[in-house]
This record gives structure tokens, C-alpha cells and sequence, in this order.
């Protein structure tokens, strides 16, 4: 018996709603088998708009959860699920590449990762340049920064993803995610559709300067010596009791010009260096 046309054109609209839904069912299973995430990724000129999700994380590193001190602060690594915070980011590369990170694996300059004083590694965060509306994910999977007013510190790919390589620091906020995959973790999310309007430089407090403390000594000579082969108007600043001696450069102006100064004092060999601010 012949079927009316009104229920043969019922029958085809039903076999393409199907036909449709396998397809996007077999899209996402692929998608979602791929180095433990599911979720948008980056493919051609497009960028996932939504954080992945990590369908097969990667355990704690053994050790990186242990208080440790550094210069005399200490530090608790913990699981903050609530951590969403806004502050500097600065960025480090060439003087670290390839040595191993705290979770023992090989830093990579130019893969999305990143350093954390507290959160658990490895671990993926959202960071956001609040200058251009930029976001990324990064695999956290070291410790640092240890400056007072620098809440992470990304590789060089996160800061080219970021556009903060030129400035070597910027204002970012920064969400906990969890944990990260066991490998990757990181991706592009957002990039600025257009670019940003020139920015205006601040007005320069005449009080207010930047120093570099290259390192400090307990023994004088000692810390002349360096400062004399660093050269470049570094000085030695006694402590009060005498105690200790800093080795100083400085000062700059402006906070960006003495942060460039600052890496290229580290990769002299003075990965401890650190910007400091006074009038």
C-alpha cells in the first residue's frame, strides 16, 4: 500500500533529524578521546570561546603540596576551587628553557604554561590581560613568582598569547580551573578583535622609583665584587646593624624599562633578582 505524500515528508525530515544527530554524537566522542579533554579547541582561524574540560587529570605531583620557604617567606601550596584573583603578571623564557619545572617536567618557552606560588601542580588556570580582554588557559606546572606584587608568571608563549612580551609585565586576572590533564592543557580561548587604543602613559610620581636587588650578602667584599663586575651604577647598600649588604641597580622610572633590566640581570646569573619600589 502506498504511503499519502503529507506522511512520505514526515519520513524524510524524521531520517535527516537523525541522520544529523549521529554526526554531531560522533563529532563530540572524537573530540572528547583527545589527550583527556573534551570541549572546544583551537582549529583554523576560530577560538574556542569555553575553558576545556578534563575528563582524565593528572595526579598531584608528589612534594609540591609541602610548605617550603624562599628568602625567608613562607609558602603553603593548597586546593583553593575559589581562587580568582587580579594582579601583575610578569613572564620568563630563554634563561629557563628546557631545565626541569617543579612537577620535573622540561619547561618549554614557547608552550602555554605557567607558574604559581600555592595552587597544585599541575594545574590549568584561566588568565585574562585586562588591557585587551586576551584570555588563555595554562598549564601551571612550576613554582614563582617570588615577588611580592607578581601573582604568576607566564612562559613566553603565554605572554606572545597574552600580548605582554613587550610590555614584561601587566595586570591579569587569574581563575583556578583544577586539575590539568596529563598532558597539555593549554589553548587559546580569546583573542582581541581589534586592536586596543594606545595606551596612556600614567603620570610619573617624582617620588617613586624602581631598584634592582641583584642579590645581598653577608659579607662585604663580597658583595662589592659582584657589583663591580656587574658594573652598570650597581652600588652595595649596608643593612642598618651592618648584617647584610644588597647589591642595587637603579633606579628607573618607569616599572617596565627596570622589569626588562631585571631579566636580563637574571640571565646573567642572578635568578633571584628582584624589582623593588621605593621614593
Amino acid at each position: 500500500m502506498s504511503m499519502p505524500p503529507v506522511l512520505l515528508r514526515r519520513a524524510a525530515r524524521v531520517a535527516v533529524v537523525a541522520a544529523v544527530t549521529a554526526l554531531l554524537a560522533a563529532c563530540a566522542s572524537a573530540g572528547a578521546s583527545s589527550g583527556g579533554l573534551s570541549g572546544p579547541v583551537r582549529s583554523g582561524p576560530r577560538l574556542a570561546e569555553a575553558a576545556p574540560v578534563v575528563t582524565d587529570p593528572a595526579p598531584i605531583v608528589s612534594g609540591t603540596m609541602r610548605r617550603y620557604q624562599i628568602r625567608g617567606r613562607w609558602y603553603q601550596p593548597e586546593e583553593q576551587p575559589d581562587y580568582d584573583v587580579v594582579g601583575l603578571a610578569s613572564w620568563y623564557g630563554d634563561q629557563f628553557n628546557g631545565r626541569p619545572t617543579a612537577t620535573g617536567e622540561r619547561f618549554d618557552m614557547q608552550a602555554l604554561t605557567a607558574a604559581h606560588k600555592t595552587l597544585p601542580l599541575p594545574g590549568l588556570v584561566e588568565v585574562t590581560n585586562l588591557a585587551n580582554g586576551r584570555r588563555v588557559v595554562l598549564r601551571v606546572n612550576d613554582r614563582g613568582p617570588f615577588v611580592d606584587d607578581r601573582i604568576i608568571d607566564l612562559s613566553r608563549g603565554a605572554a606572545e598569547a597574552l600580548d605582554l612580551l613587550n610590555r614584561g609585565v601587566g595586570e591579569v586576572r587569574v581563575r583556578y580551573l583544577g586539575r590539568a590533564p596529563r598532558l597539555g592543557g593549554g589553548t587559546v580561548l580569546q583573542v582581541a578583535e581589534a586592536a586596543p587604543p594606545p595606551p596612556v602613559a600614567p603620570p610619573v610620581d617624582a617620588g617613586q622609583r624602581y631598584w634592582i636587588e641583584v642579590a645581598a650578602y653577608r659579607d662585604q667584599p663580597r658583595a662589592q665584587t659582584v657589583a663591580e663586575r656587574i658594573g652598570r651604577s650597581a652600588r652595595v647598600q649596608a643593612a642598618t646593624d651592618q648584617s647584610m649588604f644588597r647589591v642595587l641597580m637603579g633606579p628607573w622610572n618607569d616599572a617596565d624599562a627596570a622589569e626588562r633590566a631585571r631579566r636580563t640581570v637574571m640571565a646573567d646569573g642572578f635568578a633571584d633578582a628582584l624589582l623593588i619600589s621605593a621614593p
